[in-house]
């Protein structure tokens, strides 16, 4: 009877067919910081970097202190847009009692006038009245009223939208971060790949070269090469040292054609000798070499009353024949953030560079790879259908970490002003213009506060998105 009892209790088997499906987890979900973060993310990079096709236009009339050309047309962008009559406002949401004051002082006379005689008071009392109905009636007329989204976040020393410069500044630091963690990609895995399968005295040479640069304080090497390229730019731009060079070409040829040995005395004293218009340097054969040197002694002559020089000669004939090259604005710019995100991206490869060489040196001997290389494969077929496949996830991850590392790096870099150069902003210069207006007197909290929140956020977001790649991307943190 026992027995019998048992065998009803006891649980019936199932079947495998039979069985209940096994709940599939998503790797992309188990981290929810990095949903968070990625959420985040997609927001700043839809109202940055496509915000910009918005703050690059020409702004509107309707923005105080903006006013069209002589054409009628407006060319200053809305980033810029503003008048300093209008500056240092604080958002319209946070107006306290001197701010009020202030944009009363702002208001039209005849509107205050209107107030004054409706309500039979003074037209400075009006503009001194902060609250009640007069005070009221005077809100109705600040600069807010239509501007309400452009003045959200306030306005700078320059009365420029704070709100339209901080999005502005987004997209650029982005965008810099972006191309950067770019270019940081492609330079370590392609030199993490070469060197790991290699192998031999080719790893060994190009991984010390890594560790010297490791070795090197890292934000210093991005400010030389900042610096650096900033100069070659200018001396593009300004061509300084080959006119000197051409001045200096072309005072030898005048010494040699007078017999004297080009020295350095001989170069200083012919350099302060009066200009002789019958003397070598008139008559010497070069390109319209009489007509410049006359011009160009006409020219000094009319600046100053002392007797011209060969040295003034020769440096107008030098800046003819040398003339600066006139680079627009917008080609300035673009050079500027090129090398900006160069400078960024060129040094910030060597941690990606010593993962992938790792991950090729473990995958280069399993067997797909040499069966591989047994049937016949170019390493360049190996590579790309191989390797590169395998060599994905720590790709991406690491590249998400190096975004934030790169905006960071811009961000100090404009902060130092060596970045992104005014007037066009950053998160970074737009910090470092909030920080010069921090006084015990007047404190404009929202030029800093914006700026370093949204950078801080954003970091934190693509830090978190980092991580939760690294989750769904890794399988041994995945079976945790």
């Amino acid at each position: 009877m026992s027995k019998r009892r048992r065998a009803t209790q006891e649980p019936k088997a199932v079947l495998a067919m039979a069985a209940p499906p096994v709940a599939r987890d998503n790797p992309f979900t188990r981290s929810l910081a990095g949903m968070i973060g990625m959420g985040f993310l997609a927001f700043m990079l839809a109202v940055c970097l496509l915000g910009l096709f918005w703050t690059l236009k020409p702004a509107s009339t309707a923005y105080p202190g903006v006013s069209a050309g002589a054409d009628g047309v407006v060319t200053v962008p809305r980033y810029n847009a503003g008048s300093a009559e209008y500056g240092r406002l604080p958002p319209w949401w946070a107006v306290g009692e001197e701010s009020a004051l202030k944009l009363n002082s702002l208001v039209d006379v005849q509107a205050i006038e209107g107030i004054s005689r409706e309500f039979g008071v003074t037209p400075t009392g009006v503009r001194q009245a902060t609250d009640g109905e007069i005070g009221e009636a005077v809100r109705r007329h600040w600069v807010y009223e239509g501007n309400r989204i452009p003045m959200l976040l306030g306005t700078d020393v320059l009365g420029r939208s704070l709100l339209y410069r901080v999005m502005t500044g987004g997209g650029i630091s982005l965008g810099i971060g972006l191309a950067a963690a770019f270019i940081s990609v492609m330079i370590g895995t392609l030199y993490g790949a070469i060197s790991g399968y290699a192998g031999g005295k080719t790893d060994a040479a190009m991984m010390r070269i890594v560790d010297v640069l490791f070795g090197l304080p890292y934000i210093l090497l991005v400010v030389l090469l900042a610096v650096a390229s900033d100069a070659a730019i200018d001396e593009f731009e300004t061509r300084q040292k080959a006119r000197e060079g051409w001045e200096r070409s072309l005072v030898e040829r005048v010494l040699e054609s007078d017999g004297v040995q080009a020295t350095d005395a001989a170069r200083r004293d012919w350099r302060a000798d009066p200009f002789d218009p019958a003397g070598a340097l008139a008559t010497l054969t070069v390109p319209d070499a009489v007509a410049e040197a006359r011009r160009a002694a006409g020219a000094v002559e009319t600046e100053a009353d002392e007797p011209v020089t060969n040295a003034d000669v020769a440096s107008a004939m030098a800046f003819e024949a040398r003339p600066p090259r006139n680079l627009a604005d917008s080609t300035r710019l673009v050079l500027d953030l090129v090398v900006l995100l160069v400078a960024i991206g060129g040094v910030s490869w060597l941690t990606m560079a010593r993962v992938i060489r790792g991950q090729v040196l473990s995958l280069k001997n399993q067997p797909f790879i040499e069966a591989a290389r047994s049937a016949g494969s170019p390493t360049r077929r190996i590579f790309n259908v191989h390797l590169l496949p395998n060599l994905l996830g720590p790709i991406i991850v690491y590249a998400t970490l190096t975004v934030p590392l790169a905006i960071l790096q811009e961000s100090f870099l404009s902060f130092l002003g060596i970045g992104v150069k005014p007037p066009l902003p950053s998160w970074g210069n737009l910090a470092a213009d909030g920080l010069n207006e921090l006084n015990p007197y007047e404190s404009l909290w929202w030029l800093i506060l914006f700026p370093c929140l949204l950078l801080g956020a954003t970091l934190l977001a693509l830090n978190f998105v980092g991580e939760g790649l690294r989750e769904a991307l890794d399988p041994k943190r995945g079976r945790r």
